[in-house]
């Protein structure tokens, strides 16, 4: 029993290392099977492909669920294999409590759920929730994970300029506020309505559905938009620096601390 749950995890998890034979095909299935939920859902929404393959939808839609439950309960009972879940209970677990496990579920806990449901707006936001079908391809892409690891490495440079921008974000709309309120009370009624003005002025989205009037409160959109443009610019930077480094770290040759020589790449 043992054998067959490492040989199981060897397949289903790819950071276990094999990437060959069973474990490639097997993330090839996977990967098309999500594709294809994903056309299925988007074309779903066409009247006439749903009245014309409503029941080839339904059809793949049991597959697709049948496919992954099966998937979901193997992965649980062969994490233990993992180092950070080998209790067999907590490890468990605390698997089930992953991120990308809670993923998992949410890709198939709502066709469940819908079989008991009697609301339809219920069943229609549920089913919206198949769309995290899609997530599941990105544990499969070296480009996803690198983004991850970029964002772990600068989450602190990250989490200052975001708090930089929340702030501008909040003196602004506040000094609009006292501006513009006494020309148009109705439009900017509050500080958290005018906020809704400060967001699409520093985004420079400039939708036009609350904007100024009185000379100040225009030069104060001039210049919030000026801002914008360099506050949000400071995320990007950090995320290029990043990524910048971490291709760098990769390129660069490995060797070894003992005798100096170039370390072959597996």
């Amino acid at each position: 029993m043992n054998n067959l749950r490492r040989t199981l995890y060897r397949i289903l998890e790819t950071s276990a290392g094999n990437r060959r034979g069973l474990s490639l095909l097997f993330n090839i299935v996977l990967i098309t099977i999500i594709t294809l939920n994903a056309i299925a859902i988007v074309l779903h929404t066409v009247p006439a492909y749903n009245r014309q393959y409503a029941r080839l939808f339904y059809d793949f839609e049991l597959f697709s669920v049948a496919f992954f439950t099966i998937e979901y309960g193997l992965r649980a009972w062969v994490c233990v294999e993992n180092d950070r879940y080998e209790h067999w209970f907590w490890g468990r677990l605390r698997y089930l409590l992953s991120a990308s496990a809670i993923i998992d579920l949410l890709a198939i806990l709502p066709f469940y759920v819908t079989l008991f449901a009697t609301d339809l707006a219920i069943v229609r936001i549920l089913r919206l929730f198949r769309i995290f079908r899609l997530f599941r391809v990105s544990r499969y892409s070296r480009a996803y994970r690198m983004i991850l690891q970029v964002v772990r490495d600068k989450k602190e440079e990250l989490v200052l300029s975001l708090t930089m921008v929340g702030f501008m974000l909040i003196i602004i709309s506040s000094v609009m506020y006292y501006v513009e309120h006494p020309a148009q009370p109705t439009v900017f009624s509050s500080i958290p309505a005018t906020m809704w003005w400060g967001i699409n002025a520093m985004a420079t989205v400039g939708y036009g559905d609350i904007h100024p009037v009185t000379p100040f409160g225009k030069l104060l959109a001039g210049l919030s938009a000026v801002l914008g443009i360099a506050l949000f610019a400071l995320p990007t930077g950090i995320l290029v620096s990043g990524f910048t480094e971490h291709i760098r770290h990769q390129k660069a040759p490995r060797r070894c601390p003992h005798c100096g020589k170039e370390m072959v790449r597996e």
